[in-house]
């Protein structure tokens, strides 16, 4: 998001500054405003009982709203035009820069959130500065509508799936932003779908994703400001959503925010314990390895033909585990011992006997049988096999991670 300045125009600033000791959050409320004239006035007022640093983005409003707190003492920046709520939102972030804050707290307009909850952020803003922080809206479920808590669980999934965080409210806009992690992202939406764009992108950074529980008001459908348009913000979205699902299972690692360490070093399939010393590097447990290499053995033995892979790409990355292990040792089910061991053992489980001709009729004519096999003893097979491949490779891990531990230090 370039050029955000450009027909934009400030109106009022407080006149009165903070001193902050270094690494103390100084927290500015951000409301981005489109046409909710309504309810401003009585949002801003509570933020301010809440914070005495308000910033208001009146995002192209052509109902007069941003007259309504012209008398009180808040930052008012205006967008000639309307822009989105994600661009809204980055121009608050570009002043409230220089205005020296170190976080954002955006709330929505609409009146549905509680500035006095802001309580509930500040102990884990100070506690972890670097972390995104999500109000998650208690729902009532006889006055919250039916479509925002269907859109809610369904945008959760796709988070968990592009991610691994298993987020309770990934369309909350009551947030807590770094703003030295807002800088370093290059986000790219700038209607709704920015607010998934930059919890996915800053997850990737390495980038922790926290909640905190808040209240939340819905007013009756006709008292109700909204400005998300079903079909062209759902396309948005949809578009979004796929190029962030397969950006996540492409087993390329993702640059960290804060990187602890600038040294690289080539990963060769051919070389496992080389490749499980640079994996460790790469902020992996033992525990975190072994499991996805017990997942790349278990999935690489279910005959999912010609899906395998993405199977396991999808699957690590919804458990947030390492793509690269998982698929690693998937190489280990090659073809066709492992399967050969699965039809033995399913065929074991039909017949109480193990298969002891291979034939054309057997294998051929008898195709669809072997298959039901291979498939009913992968579900027996892969499982042990994960175990062992995994326990292999927490051993292995163990001992490398206390060698290179000392040299860490």
């Amino acid at each position: 998001m370039h050029g955000l300045y450009s027909d934009i125009t400030f109106e009022k600033t407080s006149s009165e500054s903070i001193d902050i000791m270094p690494n103390t959050p100084r927290i500015i409320i951000v409301i981005p405003v489109y046409n909710h004239g309504r309810t401003l006035r009585n949002v801003v007022c509570q933020a301010l009982e809440a914070n005495k640093e308000v910033i208001v983005v009146d995002d192209g409003s052509t109902d007069g709203g941003a007259e309504t707190i012209s008398d009180l003492n808040v930052r008012l920046i205006s967008h000639s035009e309307n822009r989105g709520k994600g661009a809204a939102i980055m121009t608050a972030s570009q002043e409230a820069s220089i205005l020296g804050a170190t976080h954002i707290v955006t709330i929505d307009a609409d009146g549905q959130h509680n500035p006095a909850d802001l309580v509930r952020f500040i102990p884990i803003i100070e506690k972890n500065l670097d972390a995104i922080i999500i109000g998650a809206r208690v729902f009532d479920p006889y006055t919250t509508p039916f479509g925002t808590r269907f859109g809610r669980a369904f945008s959760n999934f796709w988070l968990r799936v592009q991610t691994g965080y298993a987020i309770k409210d990934t369309q909350s806009g009551f947030r807590a932003y770094p703003l030295p992690l807002l800088k370093w992202l290059k986000l790219k939406d700038c209607y709704y779908s920015f607010e998934i764009e930059v919890l996915v992108k800053a997850a990737w950074a390495g980038v922790d994703l926290e909640e905190v529980d808040i209240s939340v008001y819905y007013p009756s459908p006709s008292d109700r400001v909204s400005h998300f348009r079903p079909f062209l913000d759902n396309f948005r979205l949809s578009i979004l959503n796929t190029k962030l699902t397969i950006r996540a299972v492409v087993p390329i690692p993702h640059k960290k925010f804060k990187p602890e360490s600038e040294k690289t070093e080539k990963i060769s399939l051919l070389r496992p314990l080389k490749l499980i010393r640079s994996l460790l590097g790469d902020n992996c447990s033992p525990q975190q390895l072994a499991a996805a290499g017990g997942l790349g053995v278990f999935i690489g033995a279910v005959p999912l033909i010609a899906c395998q892979t993405i199977t396991i790409l999808f699957a690590a990355s919804f458990l947030r585990l390492n793509k690269v292990m998982a698929l690693a040792a998937s190489q280990l089910c090659i073809v066709p011992f492992i399967p050969a061991l699965c039809i033995e053992v399913g065929y074991f489980v039909r017949h109480g006997r193990f298969l002891t001709e291979v034939s054309i009729e057997t294998i051929g004519y008898q195709g669809l049988e072997r298959f039901f096999e291979w498939f009913l003893g992968s579900l027996i097979l892969g499982p042990v096999l994960g175990f062992l491949v995994g326990i292999t490779i927490y051993v292995t891990a163990i001992i490398i991670f206390k060698r290179i531990r000392p040299n860490d230090g």
